[in-house]
């Protein structure tokens, strides 16, 4: 057996947090994972993925210009060289992640944990004990509950094909699907997106969600809403078979590979919270305000496995890993806030978003205008021939704060944090206006959105 102050459950981005600045506070810590140490979002998610779109957007902008004439020849993706030079972002992750806690005194235990009692887990058959811990397993795969479900390839696996192949299928039209679907159709493949809802991005504004399907159907990929997958079938000839639901009809679709892009789900299974006494829900780990378990106070959770209106991206992690560290070392005093939280999906071009959406403020009964346009004629995006752009930013009637900011087109990623800034520290949409940005940029732009 041994004993330590804390014992951080995964090696992500909330765990590391809490691991490396409890361990600077002079407490012994440990940190088990039963995956590569890094986490999901260095070595299985957002880092490799922005890799791919990177080049995706390269050959899609050279592709653009060409139309205009102003280059000459065609670009195409090496796909096995772009998976060599994702891997040299990828590859060396574990290694400097367990030096990193080697250094600074953590120690590492490579397997699966599991809760034998209130204060204890097990690991490869020791006990560790501890004050307290630290769940940060994160997310993993939903379970589709379906006929053939083995035959799905997952986003972990999608990042390692050494090969893409002809036609692919992605279950589910959220933000997996659809940043790997035009990742996927501008590197060649032909690409059908099969989703339930009636509509794809469901948490984004849905003018701009139309345009960028608009955008995405022009691409060449083909989208199903209002499909419902109810088996997947190997055929013959060593294909598959998606089989649907679609308007009440069953209909077959027919691929090289079906990715599964319909959800995660808090990845909890296999620690056996009961034995510690740890209430779980649907959303994962239950939690109160300073993010610690009422069943348990000694069990804090955060990120993507922790029961809360946090958003399932790295910087909610992050801040999570701040928020529980600084709760553990002095007190419970800080609690979550998740408001004001920008989200982007890396689609090309890009759709970004942060505050209320235009149901959400009329739901609130807010009195406010909505500055709505379809701006691929503007110069910003004209410069780089991208046809598909808009904005609409909603800003209250009186007070002029900004309540919501979405944008779809270049650089919607990096604008949406001007927007995030300014609506965080009250800074009015007339006082925004009369920032002094950088011309001709696309943050020069947030002038005429106001």
């Amino acid at each position: 057996m041994q004993a330590f102050d804390l014992i951080v459950i995964g090696s992500g981005t909330a765990g590391s947090v809490v691991a490396l600045t409890c361990r600077s506070a002079g407490w012994t810590v440990a940190v088990v994972d039963s995956l590569p140490f890094g986490g999901t979002c260095a070595l299985r998610g957002c880092d490799p993925k922005k890799v791919l779109v990177g080049v995706a957007d390269l050959l899609d902008w050279s592709r653009r210009m060409a139309d205009k004439r102003t280059v000459k020849g065609d670009l195409e993706i090496d796909w096995p060289e772009l998976m060599r030079f994702k891997r040299s972002f990828t590859d060396p992750v574990p290694k400097h992640k367990e030096q990193s806690f080697e250094q600074a005194g953590i120690k590492r235990f490579h397997g699966k944990a599991k809760f034998i009692d209130r204060t204890a887990v097990e690991v490869q058959g020791e006990r560790l004990e501890a004050r307290y811990f630290l769940i940060g397993t994160g997310a993993t795969p939903a379970n589709l509950n379906i006929q053939g479900q083995e035959y799905l390839i997952d986003s972990t696996e999608f990042l390692e094909l050494e090969q893409l192949p002809k036609e692919i299928v992605f279950v589910g039209g959220g933000f997996i699907a659809m940043e790997f679907a035009h990742v996927a159709a501008r590197a060649g493949s032909k690409v059908t997106v099969l989703h339930r809802g009636a509509r794809i991005l469901e948490g984004f504004d849905p003018d701009l969600v139309s345009s960028l399907a608009a955008a995405t159907t022009a691409l060449g990929v083909t989208i199903h809403t209002e499909t419902s997958v109810e088996a997947i079938e190997k055929t013959a000839n060593g294909r598959f078979a998606v089989v649907t639901k679609q308007h009440g009809a069953s209909v077959t679709f027919e691929g090289d590979l079906v990715v599964h892009g319909a959800g995660r789900i808090p990845n909890l299974d296999d620690l056996e919270l009961d034995a510690a006494g740890v209430t779980r829900e649907k959303r994962g780990v239950v939690v109160n305000e300073y993010l610690q378990s009422p069943s348990n106070p000694a069990v804090y959770a955060g990120g993507d496995v922790a029961s809360t209106d946090g958003l399932p991206l790295t910087p909610v992690a992050g801040y999570d890993g701040k928020l529980i560290a600084a709760n553990m070392l002095k007190g419970n005093h800080l609690q979550a806030e998740y408001h004001l939280i920008p989200s982007v999906v890396f689609t090309i071009p890009p759709l970004a978003s942060v505050g209320l959406s235009e149901q959400a403020a009329n739901r609130k009964g807010l009195h406010f205008r909505r500055n709505y346009s379809e701006i691929g004629d503007w110069y910003a995006s004209r410069r780089v021939a991208e046809k598909t752009a808009a904005f609409k930013v909603l800003i209250e009637e009186g007070t002029e704060r900004i309540l919501g900011a979405h944008l779809l087109g270049p650089a919607a990623e990096e604008t949406i944090n001007l927007f995030t800034l300014a609506m965080r520290f009250d800074i009015t949409a007339e006082q925004l206006k009369q920032v002094l940005f950088v011309y001709p940029t696309h943050a020069s732009d947030m002038e005429y959105m106001l």
